[in-house]
């Protein structure tokens, strides 16, 4: 048992994958126990919180579970891009415990002081930032250093809910929410559209693709993206620029359909460790326009922020997650069967929460479907993950 503890603390990505695979089940189980209570199934005491349960969820979300997935994705990526070596269990073990004190303290807000929740919540990123800062400073390349300032968004993001809470002002609470969920999708869109093409590409190689019909990057169209992405989440901090920023994320959808064009995702079809990346960056393409519409006056903003959280965040968290997994636990890179159908179940999540909010009448029953969709992907992920996760390394497959 001791030494099963060791080694989920020896590595991010086993501790913080695990950990944002349990955080998301229970806080989507802890949303469906208050969406039930709206309709009478199960009793509720609001009083418990600090704070609306829409917002708890909301925060959690963001700036919890999406937060462990950065943490384990960065701790193990970076040292790779900078031939560093790996991250030692001790800062793993102690950043990890920070990280878990900061939802712990977002659920005892009610009986916290909001200043106290505020300090251990915003404690974990900075930590990140400057470990994964001390490593990309070996190797600095642009492509890289362009995470440290979006990671540092998150924080100002969630430190804009926080004032909010503490009552130092009065209308950032929503304005961060939002900053929060895109600058996370400026960062898939960042990162996604580096891997899924070069992973589809080698794919096809190894299975004897002719050249000419591997995925092809437009450099021109790459450099807008990369440019619109950072742009975006900086629009939406700045108050009043709403509109701004809505533009913007029908330019950044709209580079993103054309980039996709030709990654062939079709091929990719074949195999759903794959097609969950391409799937992902779909959902980020489709949640942009949506919203981006929503904000000039064109939709609906609730169901395209779903999209973007649960299609894309969740979408992507899960595809890369247990690509990792597999691949830094030594085990074959094919999806086992459960996390193919846990891929499919969040894409369905998230385009169920979007038709349910345009919904006159089922929203309840859309809302509470869509969570228990979220839920059995996220349960499927563990479960196919758990072995990679928890257990020994592989052997090396051939």
């Amino acid at each position: 048992m001791s030494s099963a503890i060791s080694r989920i603390f020896s590595e991010g990505f086993r501790i913080f994958f695990l950990s944002a695979g349990l955080y998301g089940v229970f806080a989507g189980v802890a949303w469906g126990i208050w969406l039930a209570s709206l309709d009478g199934l199960l009793p509720y005491d609001e009083q418990s919180y600090g704070m609306p349960p829409v917002m708890w969820h909301a925060h959690e979300m963001i700036f919890g579970y999406a937060t462990a997935a950065l943490g384990g994705f960065f701790l193990t990526a970076v040292p790779n891009w900078t031939g560093t070596p790996e991250v030692r269990a001790r800062f793993v073990t102690v950043v990890a415990l920070i990280w878990m004190a900061g939802r712990l303290a977002v659920w005892l807000s009610g009986s916290l002081s909001p200043t106290t929740v505020a300090i251990i919540d915003l404690s974990f990123v900075p930590i990140l930032v400057l470990k994964i800062a001390s490593q990309l400073i070996r190797r600095p390349k642009p492509q890289n250093m362009v995470f440290l300032y979006l990671l540092s968004l998150v924080w100002v993001a969630n430190l804009m809910v926080h004032l909010e809470w503490i009552g130092i002002t009065t209308d950032t609470l929503n304005t961060g929410v939002r900053a929060g969920l895109l600058t996370l999708c400026s960062m898939i869109a960042i990162l996604g559209g580096r891997i899924t093409p070069a992973f589809t590409r080698n794919a096809m190689k190894r299975d004897g693709v002719p050249e000419a019909l591997w995925p092809v990057s437009n450099a021109p169209l790459e450099k807008a993206v990369m440019a619109l992405a950072l742009v975006l989440p900086l629009l939406v901090l700045t108050l009043g620029s709403v509109s701004l920023a809505g533009i913007c994320a029908l330019l950044l959808g709209g580079a993103q359909l054309m980039r996709m064009a030709r990654w062939r995702a079709g091929w990719a079809l074949r195999q759903p460790i794959l097609i969950a990346l391409h799937l992902g960056l779909m959902m980020l393409a489709l949640g942009l326009l949506l919203w981006g519409s929503a904000v000039i006056g064109y939709g609906n903003e609730i169901g395209a922020l779903h999209i973007l959280g649960i299609g894309c965040v969740g979408g992507m968290t899960l595809a890369v997650m247990s690509r990792a997994a597999l691949g830094h636990s030594g085990r074959p890179l094919v999806a086992p069967s459960p996390m193919a159908v846990g891929y499919g179940l969040m894409a369905a999540a998230a385009l169920v929460r979007w038709l349910g909010s345009g919904l006159a009448g089922g929203y309840m029953t859309a809302m509470l479907t869509a969570d228990g969709l979220w839920i059995a992907a996220i349960g499927l992920y563990l479960f196919s993950m758990w072995p990679a996760l928890t257990g020994p390394r592989a052997a090396k497959h051939g």
